[in-house]
C-alpha cells in the first residue's frame, strides 16, 4: 500500500511514497550494529570521479546486516522490523537465545514475535535459512549465496524473489527475478520468502530536492550539450541523439557490455530470450 499525497504544497505534487505501516513504531537502530559510513561521492582512491552525479545527501549510519545466516540451530526472535536508508528492503532485528543480536533482510509477512532459525531440518517458515539442497522444489527464496559460506549476493532488493526449479548432481536450478535460469551449488544457503517493501517500485519522488537528499546530483542531457562535450551534442534544432552513446562514445541502450571472458556454463536460459 502506498501513500499518495494531496498537494497542499508545491513539493507534494505527484509525490507517492511507500507505506511504513509494517515497521515497528518508535524504535531506534541497535547501536551495537551501527557502523560509520564514509562517503566517496563517486571518487576513487586517486580522487578522480569515476561515477558522475553523486554527492551531498543526508548522513547515514550503516546497519551491519547478516547475509551469511551462519548461526546454525540457534533460534532467534524477531524484535522489530526497521527502515534501512542504505537499501530498498526493510530489515529485521533478531535476538538469539544466547543473547546475540543481528540484523537480517526482512521478508514479506515476517511478524514481530516470530521465531526464525538457520537449519537443514524441515522448517520452511518465512525468514528461515537453509542450504538449497534440503529445500523443497518450488520454494520461493531470496538472499541467495553464489559460493557456500560467502553470504547472500543474489535477490536482495525490495519485492524480489527467486524460485527453486530443480536439483541434480550437487547443483540446483533457479529462476531469477530477471527471468534468467541459472545453476548454483546446492550447498549454498538461501532464505525463504519474498523480500519486503514490494511497493518500493511505485515510489515517485515528486521534487528534485528529495533526490538530492538521497545523494544524487543533477544530470544534464547529452543532447543539450555542445559537440565537444558529448556525442549527442550540437546540431540544428532538437534531436534525440540518433545513436545512443555514453559521453565516452560507448554504445548504450541495448548494447551488451558483459565481459567476453566470463563463462556462460552456469546460465541455462538468458534473461532476454
Amino acid at each position: 500500500m502506498t501513500k499518495v499525497f494531496r498537494p497542499t504544497t508545491p513539493g507534494q505534487r505527484e509525490l507517492i511514497l511507500e507505506s511504513h505501516a509494517t515497521l515497528t513504531k518508535h524504535v531506534k537502530p541497535e547501536k551495537t550494529l551501527l557502523l560509520k559510513k564514509m562517503r566517496t561521492n563517486g571518487r576513487n582512491h586517486h580522487g578522480h570521479i569515476t561515477c558522475r552525479h553523486r554527492g551531498g545527501g543526508h548522513k547515514r549510519f550503516y546497519r551491519a546486516v547478516d547475509f551469511k545466516r551462519d548461526k546454525e540451530e540457534v533460534p532467534a526472535k524477531v524484535v522489530s522490523i526497521e527502515y534501512d536508508p542504505n537499501r530498498t528492503a526493510h530489515i529485521a532485528l533478531l535476538h538469539f537465545v544466547d543473547g546475540e543480536k543481528r540484523y537480517i533482510l526482512a521478508p514479506e509477512g515476517l511478524q514481530v514475535g516470530a521465531t526464525v532459525v538457520t537449519t537443514d531440518k524441515e522448517v520452511y517458515d518465512v525468514g528461515c535459512s537453509m542450504r538449497m539442497k534440503t529445500m523443497p522444489l518450488g520454494s520461493t527464496i531470496h538472499n541467495i549465496e553464489m559460493y557456500p559460506g560467502r553470504g547472500g549476493k543474489l535477490v536482495r532488493s525490495a519485492g524480489l524473489s527467486a524460485q527453486l526449479m530443480a536439483k541434480s548432481d550437487g547443483y540446483v536450478t533457479l529462476k531469477m527475478p530477471s527471468g534468467e535460469v541459472r545453476i548454483i551449488n546446492a550447498d549454498c544457503r538461501a532464505t525463504f520468502g519474498v523480500v519486503s517493501n514490494a511497493e518500493r517500485i511505485l515510489r515517485v519522488e515528486g521534487k528534485a530536492g528529495r533526490t538530492r537528499w538521497k545523494g544524487f546530483r543533477p544530470t544534464v542531457r547529452g543532447t543539450a550539450m555542445n559537440p565537444v562535450d558529448h556525442p549527442h551534442g550540437g546540431g540544428e534544432g532538437k534531436h534525440n541523439g540518433y545513436l545512443p552513446q555514453t559521453p565516452w562514445a560507448m554504445y548504450t541502450k541495448g548494447y551488451r557490455t558483459r565481459c567476453k571472458r566470463k563463462t556462460k556454463k552456469w546460465i541455462i536460459k538468458d534473461r532476454r530470450k
